[in-house]
């Protein structure tokens, strides 16, 4: 009996520990080095992070980078000199709920304040009236979707959009296939606030190492930098609600889908086939067939569901084969 209530109590203090917050790791010198060069803006009482650098002499286009779930901005980090030395200015935030970002709880999170959101850093940066390119991955996807929906609409105040590249985004449903700690955060309202105080780093390692492909793994350090961005102001608390952006493509895919499909905007999409959140075939076939106006890459066949950090060079390629073609 007394074994019994030793081991019990073996499990029961660290999961406890946890539940109860553990402090969260210390910046490294890269992401410190990223902080410090951001800045942050004003939005709705919350703090939002941004970066914002300057760069080809003669050019003025910019480019506006959008991440993806659950990470940051950071995830341009090996893409930012290079595409630097083409664009007159380089920008990329957090998004409310993500990295450096504020992350309220409890919250109502939606693909239609980020993308306000993104409206709201143009218009304090300046750049209302500038055609933008928009370079977006995964959740960026769906936020960049909204943004070229009001766009073509011609609202007032509204971004204008020269170009849109997206990358491995779950854009269709019906191709989408989610992580089942994902689909357990935005369907269960009981075990959600449990789970997410119980997601520690060897979960979330799990997790991120089953959508980078067997050759293009991150280092360690860069897998605790995934980390670090996540747990920064207590994101794990906030992540089965900003996960309804899941349900909210479902029921939102007319909208979005139908913008990409009748837009006059250059459109790009740079996949890695070994994703397994959005397949090959299916995913590629099904865009191909219903977004007849975009050019597509298709990157080596070992690249996954972060083309960007798996292979920059060939996402670089391919996007400044994109840029230069209209």
């Amino acid at each position: 009996m007394r074994e019994w209530w030793i081991h019990v109590g073996l499990i029961c203090v660290p999961l406890a520990a946890v539940y109860l917050h553990i402090p969260p790791p210390q910046l490294s010198a890269s992401l410190q080095k990223w902080h410090s060069a951001g800045k942050v803006f004003t939005f709705r009482g919350s703090q939002i992070f941004y970066r914002d650098s300057y760069g080809a002499l003669g050019s003025s286009d910019v480019v506006l980078l959008l991440h993806g779930f659950p990470t940051s901005s950071f995830d341009w980090n090996k893409i930012w000199d290079p595409l630097l030395q083409r664009f007159h200015r380089v920008i990329a935030m957090d998004f409310l709920g993500f990295g450096f970002s504020d992350k309220p709880r409890p919250h109502r999170y939606s693909i239609f304040e980020q993308a306000s959101m993104v409206e709201a850093l143009v218009s304090h940066l300046g750049l209302s009236s500038h055609r933008l390119n928009l370079v977006s991955h995964d959740y960026g996807d769906t936020v960049a979707l909204e943004l070229l929906y009001r766009s073509d609409q011609n609202r007032t105040g509204h971004l204008k959009l020269n170009s849109l590249c997206l990358s491995n985004g779950g854009i269709f449903p019906e191709t989408h296939h989610p992580r089942l700690l994902q689909t357990l955060l935005k369907d269960s309202s009981f075990l959600a606030p449990i789970l997410t105080r119980l997601t520690n780093y060897l979960l979330f390692h799990e997790g991120i190492r089953e959508v980078f492909g067997p050759y293009t793994q991150p280092t360690d350090a860069e897998y605790w930098d995934m980390w670090t961005g996540l747990r920064y102001n207590d994101g794990n608390l906030v992540l089965d609600s900003i996960l309804q952006y899941i349900n909210q493509r479902l029921k939102h895919r007319e909208r979005w889908v139908g913008a990409l499909t009748s837009t006059m905007v250059p459109l790009h999409m740079i996949y890695g086939p070994l994703d397994p959140v959005n397949p090959h075939p299916q995913f590629i076939r099904l865009y191909q067939q219903l977004v007849h106006r975009s050019t597509v890459t298709i990157l080596d066949k070992h690249i996954s569901h972060y083309p960007q950090l798996e292979d920059p060079t060939g996402f670089l390629n391919a996007y400044f084969n994109f840029i230069h073609s209209f």
